[in-house]
């Protein structure tokens, strides 16, 4: 690991959310002085530090230390069949773009003015969501593509559909902190078209609220790295709906027969 660029990139992170060298040894719980030496690639980082450098900075892990870039992601409505190179492609049909807005909507209207609901913790909901939704009716309410990060699945379509509302006026976004820590929230300028939801699925959605809506950003990753899609994924790669039908109490959601068979 090149010390020297990675402490640029630590001081290109703090400035850029505007703390100081101070700030962030509070929060890592180290000297000034230790922070001045990462910051001039004179120290070394340790495991917990840069996972709490990321949390500060509300990056990945791979971002901070520099290991890869941001995947460029292009949401291509299903009459679109232009051919990029080096670009992860995401097809969403306009039907379940619709679905994904409206979704949305519901949960920030629920529960987006809770101070600990940031960008994090609607990453989670939705893929909770979606999950559980697929092992308890085996179809997909969303369906969206969930990827393997350090902070837990992370749905890849999000950010240009969220571009789209926002050009739309049906969102916001607004910068904050939630206990010193920056955090993105977004908030619903118009309520959701319930007619998009079935009763079953509004119901489930509830319950998904219900059960994890108060969780912090950080618990609510720990909590998605316990269920098995998470688990058995690699890093980076596209986690498989299938694999829902393998989760272990407390995440499985659906009532299997005694001689239910569930073998990898």
């Amino acid at each position: 690991m090149d010390k020297k660029a990675l402490g640029e990139r630590i001081k290109k992170f703090r400035e850029n959310i505007g703390m100081s060298q101070e700030e962030v040894a509070g929060h890592l719980g180290i000297s000034r002085s230790s922070v001045s030496q990462l910051e001039q690639g004179n120290r070394e980082l340790k495991s917990e530090e840069i996972l709490a450098l990321s949390q500060l900075f509300n990056i990945s892990t791979d971002e901070l230390l520099g290991a890869k870039e941001e995947t460029k992601i292009i949401i291509e409505k299903t009459d679109k069949k232009e051919k990029k190179k080096k670009e992860m492609r995401i097809s969403v049909p306009q039907e379940k773009m619709d679905k994904f807005k409206e979704v949305l909507l519901y949960i920030l209207n629920k529960v987006g003015a809770k101070p600990n609901v940031g960008e994090t913790v609607i990453y989670k909901l939705l893929y909770f969501i979606d999950f559980d939704f697929y092992e308890k009716y085996e179809e997909q309410l969303i369906g969206a593509k969930y990827i393997k990060n350090h902070y837990g699945p992370t749905p890849l379509e999000f950010k240009k559909i969220v571009e789209e509302m926002i050009k739309n006026k049906e969102i916001e976004v607004a910068k904050s902190k939630y206990f010193r820590y920056p955090q993105t929230k977004y908030l619903p300028l118009r309520e959701p078209d319930l007619s998009r939801l079935k009763a079953h699925e509004k119901e489930l959605i509830d319950e998904v609220l219900a059960k994890l809506s108060d969780k912090n950003a950080v618990q609510i990753s720990e909590y998605s790295h316990n269920d098995v899609p998470w688990l058995v994924t690699k890093d980076g790669e596209i986690i498989d709906y299938e694999t829902v039908f393998y989760r272990t109490p407390p995440y499985s959601v659906r009532t299997y027969s005694e001689d239910s068979e569930r073998d990898l």
